[in-house]
């Protein structure tokens, strides 16, 4: 069970972390793709550098390395959240906008609720409420074609939020390592395992990457990976898992935002009230794990 002793800064600074940097690293893997990067490359490349370089961070502060058996679970969760759920977002990315692909992504939270009801850790009412507050803010959001993407796109962001909810669920009470280790090992073995994907795929670099994508790409690995997914990671074992997926309905109206201001993606009233929705289901979220703090 996550802890709910967690000290307040940190819970703010790691959701503010998956809350804005996560929205916008979608137009980041757009301008990447667009400018050279094949899907399961892009992530696997940027998993291998992330995750290395943190492992030897960690290595050198003298963390332990992770066991055979934590080695095993590291590689099952690194092929459901990052080969499944980053490698999918990056495939369907190449036909989807980026505000798209976040107001899909953002079901991952309902998907989460249903895995961990199913293994008896049930959301409260109010959590309840705002999961369906914030699903249907998501439906409005995606209603009209403003922001529409190709069906097999759409169907591979689907697959990626299940399997993003699935990994994340399942990783609950399995011997893992400490949870900054576990992101690093997470990171390596995603990473080899997109590598090999893109390899069977026939995925190649025919050429060098754009200036511009090259920088997107760097921005995914050291604000993306480095920072946004180890804050995650450490939400999901010190938060309830209702409040550490509430960066799922915030990253569309983020990733909505900057895709129209960089990038010509069209917004307009109705994505905005969508938006307003959404950020009401986050707070009734919140709400919900400052009630349950409080003693009887």
């Amino acid at each position: 069970m996550p802890s709910s002793s967690a000290p307040t800064a940190r819970v703010v600074l790691a959701l503010a972390a998956v809350y804005i940097i996560w929205g916008s690293t979608y137009l980041a893997i757009r301008f990447a793709l667009e400018g050279g990067f094949p899907p399961f490359l892009l992530g696997g490349v940027r998993f291998l550098i992330a995750g290395g370089l943190m492992y030897a961070f960690l290595r050198w502060r003298k963390v332990p390395a992770p066991t055979g058996a934590q080695w095993r679970n590291l590689a099952a969760m690194g092929g459901l959240l990052l080969l499944m759920g980053n490698g999918l977002v990056n495939v369907g990315e190449q036909t989807v906008s980026s505000g798209m692909t976040a107001v899909i992504v953002s079901s991952s939270a309902l998907w989460m609720g249903v895995f961990s009801a199913m293994r008896g850790h049930r959301p409260n009412r109010l959590e309840w409420l705002g999961l369906a507050i914030g699903f249907l803010g998501v439906l409005w959001l995606s209603a009209g074609g403003s922001l529409a993407g190709t069906p097999t796109g759409l169907a591979a962001l689907l697959l990626a939020s299940v399997a993003w909810s699935f990994g994340s669920i399942w990783s609950k009470g399995r011997d893992l390592p400490s949870p900054f280790m576990m992101s690093a090992g997470q990171m390596l073995c995603g990473g080899v395992a997109m590598c090999l994907v893109g390899g069977l795929l026939g995925e190649r670099f025919h050429g060098l990457p754009t200036a511009h994508a090259i920088g997107a790409f760097w921005y995914l690995v050291v604000l993306g990976s480095l920072a946004g997914f180890s804050a995650y990671i450490w939400l999901l074992h010190h938060v309830r898992p209702a409040l550490a997926t509430s960066y799922a309905y915030v990253n569309p109206a983020i990733a909505v935002v900057l895709g129209a201001l960089l990038a010509h993606e069209r917004f307009g009233p109705r994505e905005l009230g969508a938006m307003a929705v959404i950020l009401l289901g986050v707070v009734l979220i919140t709400l919900a794990k400052v009630f349950e703090r409080k003693p009887a």
